[in-house]
């Protein structure tokens, strides 16, 4: 079998061809930021940790990150809040929002992984890694579309894990805050649907008919 003959390219294409990496320190700063997101994991996990065997330093840290508030105390005439009760411990609620926020830390480095990955796929360079024991399965079809859909689901857990720590902690959020969260998470989905059924459109369009 003859090798395909490789074909020459003129030297403003293949100037404008090289040029895809160009974004390479974009990715590169991308892994830095999968980094951050490693350590502040830690931090908090560590946090947490300490927090469950009575270290009150790390219980203020947490309980302020969170912006969570104890029981209201009222003034006499039982609407005033005057201020809130000290957190002495750690309760069920906000074990919740801590691992919750842990959960979010995951999902969001999961898209970096997604955007690092399929991204210098897709648009800088082939990584070779067919019949590589670790390659994600997505990646042996992945392509611009497969990447829009896939980002978009990932936004779509990561505003839904925001969301449900909004409504856990709801009593420190007012009402509006909370309707705007839900209209916005609303929006992230019906957007990410959009883009599956246009692409859905545009791929079937382009299917050869039997």
């Amino acid at each position: 079998m003859s090798d395909t003959p490789q074909v020459r390219m003129r030297p403003l294409p293949r100037l404008i061809f090289a040029s895809r990496w160009l974004q390479l320190p974009l990715y590169m700063g991308l892994i830095l930021a999968q980094a951050v997101y490693v350590f502040h994991f830690w931090v908090e996990l560590v946090h947490l940790i300490e927090a469950a065997f009575g270290n009150q330093t790390a219980l203020a840290t947490l309980v302020e990150g969170l912006g969570y508030k104890g029981t209201a105390l009222l003034g006499t005439d039982g609407k005033t809040v005057l201020g809130y009760a000290p957190i002495r411990h750690l309760t069920e609620t906000i074990i919740m929002l801590v691992v919750l926020g842990l959960i979010d830390v995951v999902m969001i480095s999961n898209l970096l992984i997604m955007v690092i990955v399929g991204g210098y796929e897709t648009f800088v360079s082939r990584m070779d890694l067919e019949g590589h024991p670790d390659q994600p399965e997505w990646l042996s079809h992945v392509n611009a579309s497969v990447l829009k859909v896939k980002l978009g689901t990932a936004i779509i857990g990561i505003s839904s894990i925001h969301l449900l720590k909004s409504f856990i902690n709801a009593a420190n959020y007012d009402e509006k805050t909370l309707l705007w969260q839900t209209v916005i998470h609303v929006a992230f989905l019906l957007s990410a649907m959009a883009i599956a059924a246009s692409d859905r459109i545009l791929g079937s369009g382009h299917k050869p008919d039997h």
